[in-house]
């Protein structure tokens, strides 16, 4: 089951709306057949493991890191393709929480005679899927907030300067990451201020996650590097209701996709252009700031991981702070984060968090 989970992740960020599973056939004692789902969202992980296996996987075991889905929609059900190769006994990590799934999987390999073992490794699975899970639950996708600052929480001197901050490691490190999610977000500020591309670069990924870009006026530079390549790569812009018509007209000019949300005051209201990222079918979001937008997020409990890179330099009381104001009178009301891990990445610090999901 390990191996199957490890194969999942490498389909984390390639396959949405789908979820990234990964699946292991076993036969006496000797992996037949692997596979994971594969870009687009298809093959399946079990159609790629079975087509491996052959005639191997009759009588074997199927490892799969999340329950064999059972409805037909672009590809036939993976629990028939399980029966009709003959394979034995399934072994699941976690339950599907899509209705459409969700137990109906395992009801139809225990009635065509298949043993089914299930909760292996659940833990582990539960946290892979959570975006996926997120999705079908709450209608968003799960939330990382990279935060890059120097030690004393800074992003930016107080004249902007912010290139960089950190080492080329751990920028290569936040590429990574990128490549793991569905899309990369930030708001509008920093489109203005940086002119980012928001692509995996140097990774020879196939498929690059979504550029979002929160700018509730569409505010932003239309000979930058985002409009330009708005074409070949996705851009979604999340936007106010009132925006200007004429910057709806040239945004769609130049091959962006827009998506109206609600406002909550002065900015758009997070909760609500999650909800709309959600409903296009994004699974996992790796936000990358600025200031507003983190503050947003974490004053509306809608970070579910928090990745922080470290910089040994200070920059001051008049810097920039990586996370807006978030209004608060007590401590006590403070979001708080569970330590996951933390390591050295070149020069600099990396340290993740985490929220429980239960």
């Amino acid at each position: 089951m390990a191996l199957a989970l490890s194969l999942g992740r490498r389909g984390q960020g390639q396959c949405w709306p789908n979820p990234a599973v990964g699946c292991v056939i076993v036969r006496d004692g000797r992996i037949a057949g692997r596979g994971w789902t594969q870009p687009g969202g298809r093959p399946h992980a079990e159609t790629e493991a079975l087509g491996q296996a052959g005639e191997q996987a009759r009588g074997a075991t199927a490892y799969v890191s999340l329950e064999p889905c059972s409805h037909t929609g672009k590809t036939p059900p993976c629990a028939q393709a399980l029966i009709d190769a003959g394979v034995a006994r399934v072994v699941a990590a976690i339950e599907d929480s899509d209705p459409r799934v969700s137990g109906h999987g395992f009801t139809m390999l225990r009635d065509a005679g298949i043993e089914v073992t299930t909760g292996v490794c659940a833990d582990e699975a539960a946290r892979d899927h959570a975006g996926f899970f997120f999705k079908t639950e709450q209608g968003r996708p799960f939330v990382t907030l990279k935060l890059a600052s120097s030690f004393d929480g800074r992003i930016a001197t107080a004249s902007g300067e912010s290139k960089w901050i950190t080492g080329p490691e751990a920028r290569r490190a936040v590429h990574a990451m990128r490549a793991r999610h569905d899309a990369v977000m930030v708001g509008g500020g920093t489109a203005r201020a940086d002119d980012p591309s928001l692509t995996v670069r140097d990774l020879g990924v196939t498929r690059q996650p979504v550029r979002v870009v929160i700018s509730r006026h569409l505010d932003l530079p239309l000979m930058g590097q985002l409009a330009r390549s708005a074409r070949d790569i996705p851009l979604w812009i999340c936007h106010g209701t009132g925006a200007d018509a004429d910057r709806l007209r040239a945004w769609n000019g130049v091959g962006a996709t827009l998506l109206p949300c609600a406002a909550d005051g002065m900015q758009l209201d997070a909760g609500d252009v999650l909800q709309q990222l959600g409903q296009a079918g994004l699974t996992r979001v790796f936000c990358e700031g600025g200031s507003a937008l983190a503050a947003s997020l974490l004053a509306q409990d809608l970070v579910d991981e928090l990745i922080g890179f470290t910089a040994g330099l200070g920059m001051g009381g008049d810097g920039l702070s990586s996370i807006g104001s978030l209004g608060l009178e007590a401590l006590a009301d403070a979001p708080r984060f569970d330590l996951l891990d933390v390591r050295p990445v070149g020069a600099d610090i990396q340290h993740r968090w985490v929220r429980s999901l239960r």
